[in-house]
């Protein structure tokens, strides 16, 4: 059995080599080093947020991957479809299939953001599930999205304008995942005081594993 890689690129943006398919997650501005991949069969964005999507510079990175298939939620669609970039759109309930790849997307309450502020617009977010021989990977995107059964290694928000250390913790113990790797930590200045919480306090069969900037890294 190949073992899944990750590459996390920091912030958001991850890839995910499953042993079939070749994914990359949340291009965003927040991340480096994503411009230059080739190879890609997919990219998958969970929402318009630029932390998660920059869209000026999608376009070479597409042109880069020409069989890559771009899928987004419903609220980057509109975004996309205004720039006239070809993409497909998928919303949680569905599922579809990158290179024997499995994904589920999967979502919050109506397959929302989590709430910023009250005053604050709330848009659609994705999250994805990747199933392949070589193990599960979930992405939430920015909500706390119920996970599935079966979730090997969850890659866990550490610090947002949405997000209390304290629930990320408790979104940790109720996936309560074999591996769990901290992401979303661009806006944070010191983000090891929260790696410390979650590998203090996650279940005792979760090992929380923070991964080295750029490097390929097996998780599976």
């Amino acid at each position: 059995m190949s073992a899944t890689e990750l590459v996390h690129l920091g912030h958001a943006c991850v890839v995910v080599d499953t042993g079939s398919a070749r994914v990359l997650l949340d291009p965003g501005v927040f991340s480096e080093s994503w411009q230059t991949l080739e190879g890609l069969d997919a990219i998958l964005v969970t929402h318009q947020h630029f932390d998660h999507l920059d869209v000026e510079k999608l376009p070479a990175l597409l042109d880069q991957n020409p069989d890559a298939e771009l899928v987004v939620d419903p609220g980057t669609a509109d975004v996309l479809r205004e720039k006239g970039i070809a993409h497909t759109r998928h919303e949680p309930g569905e599922e579809f299939t990158v290179k024997g790849t499995q994904v589920e997307v999967v979502g919050a309450e109506r397959g929302e953001h989590a709430v910023i502020h009250p005053d604050l617009p709330v848009i659609a977010n994705n999250g994805y599930v990747l199933r392949a021989e070589g193990g599960t990977v979930m992405h939430p995107g920015d909500a706390y999205v119920p996970a599935p059964a079966g979730v090997d290694v969850l890659l866990l928000p550490t610090g947002a304008p949405w997000l209390k250390v304290s629930e990320a913790v408790d979104y940790l113990r109720a996936v309560a995942p074999p591996i769990a790797v901290p992401i979303h930590e661009a806006v944070l200045a010191n983000p090891d005081l929260h790696y410390g919480l979650f590998d203090s306090l996650s279940p005792e069969a979760t090992d929380v594993r923070v991964l080295p900037r750029g490097q390929v890294t097996a998780v599976r």
